[in-house]
């Protein structure tokens, strides 16, 4: 990890994903990184941590069903719901995905997203886009992933 990677202080991350691995792995990179780290499998988990801690930023997954007491729910859902929340309205949000971002390119300046990341992760260049974001300088609102 370079330094230019490490955070001085000990910013708020909520990792949105219903794959415990990619949590675990996304919350041990974020955590080497200085970041401290929250996660959830679930909306009404994430809303509560969002109310509670604050996060300076949302890491979520966009492709997870969610069982919201209805039909099976993506993470743009989430994004919308979360947008709704006084405590979340303002929260920059990256998406992690299985699925190709370029799919999505329409709906993430839309939906106030900052950047999408394909998965397997580069944890090195989602550490840059984080600090970039938290360090308040523009991440291309475009998808971001490996092949791009």
């Amino acid at each position: 990890m370079n330094a230019e990677t490490t955070v001085s202080s000990s910013s708020k991350i909520l990792v949105v994903d219903d794959d415990a691995i990619i949590q675990r792995t996304v919350a041990t990179a974020l955590q080497k990184a200085g970041y401290e780290v929250y996660s959830a499998t679930d909306i009404s988990v994430a809303l509560g941590i969002v109310r509670r801690e604050k996060p300076d930023l949302l890491l979520l997954d966009i492709s997870f069903p969610l069982d919201f007491g209805g039909p099976a729910k993506d993470g743009f859902f989430v994004v919308e719901w979360l947008r709704r929340t006084p405590e979340a309205e303002k929260i920059p949000i990256i998406i992690i995905s299985a699925t190709d971002p370029a799919k999505y390119k329409d709906q993430v300046p839309a939906k106030g997203i900052v950047a999408c990341f394909r998965k397997p992760l580069n944890h090195a260049e989602l550490l840059t886009a984080i600090k970039s974001t938290l360090d308040g300088n523009a991440v291309s609102a475009q998808p971001i992933s490996p092949e791009i």
